[in-house]
C-alpha cells in the first residue's frame, strides 16, 4: 500500500525513516550520504524535511508491507517562482528485506500521479549513472539528459558520475 504521510505521521515514523536510509547507504546505494552512517545523522536528514511537509512544499510517498514501512520516497514542489509546474523526486529508498517485489516501481508511480494531481507537468532528478539504476529509470520512461562526471564518491570512495533524468508528464 502507498500513501502520502501527514507532517505528524511522517515525524512519528523518522526512526524507521533514518533505518531505511542506513540500510541504503550501507548496502552501497548512492544517496548523497557514505557508510557508516549514524542513526542519529539519518535522523537529522528527515527532521530536516518536516517544515517542507507541514507546508506542503514535501510529499513523502510511503510504501507499507504489512503493516511495515517498506519505503519511501519524496515528491519537493521546486521553490522557484518561474517554475510551478516542476517537481524533483528525491530518496527513492527501500529496504533489502523488500527489495525485488515491485515496491520501487509503485512508489514512483504513485509519485507520478500525485505531481499530476498537482498540476505538474515536470519531474526532475539525478541518480547513479551507467548501471542498475539509470537502467530503471528509463524502464519507467525518464529520459537521462547526460551526466555529470566524478560527480560523487561512491560507498567505496571512488567518483562515480550521476545521471540526470526528466519526465514530461
Amino acid at each position: 500500500m502507498i500513501r502520502i504521510f501527514s507532517d505528524a505521521e511522517f515525524e512519528t515514523h523518522i526512526p524507521r525513516f533514518a533505518e531505511i536510509l542506513i540500510d541504503a547507504v550501507a548496502s552501497g546505494a548512492g544517496v548523497s550520504f557514505l557508510a557508516p552512517l549514524s542513526q542519529n545523522d539519518a535522523e537529522h536528514f528527515w527532521r530536516g524535511k518536516i517544515s517542507g511537509v507541514s507546508s506542503g512544499e514535501i510529499y513523502p510517498l510511503v510504501a507499507e508491507v504489512n503493516g511495515v514501512i517498506a519505503g519511501v520516497v519524496l515528491l519537493i514542489r521546486a521553490w522557484a517562482p518561474n517554475q510551478p509546474h516542476h517537481s524533483d523526486i528525491s530518496k527513492l529508498l527501500v529496504h533489502r528485506h523488500f527489495r525485488r517485489r515491485g515496491i520501487a516501481t509503485e512508489l514512483m508511480n504513485a509519485v507520478e500521479s500525485k505531481a499530476k494531481a498537482l498540476n505538474q507537468t515536470l519531474l526532475t532528478f539525478d541518480a547513479s549513472a551507467h548501471g542498475p539504476v539509470e537502467t530503471f529509470y528509463k524502464s519507467l520512461g525518464y529520459t537521462c539528459v547526460g551526466h555529470y562526471p566524478g560527480f560523487a564518491y561512491s560507498g567505496t570512495g571512488e567518483m562515480e558520475d550521476t545521471a540526470l533524468f526528466y519526465k514530461k508528464l
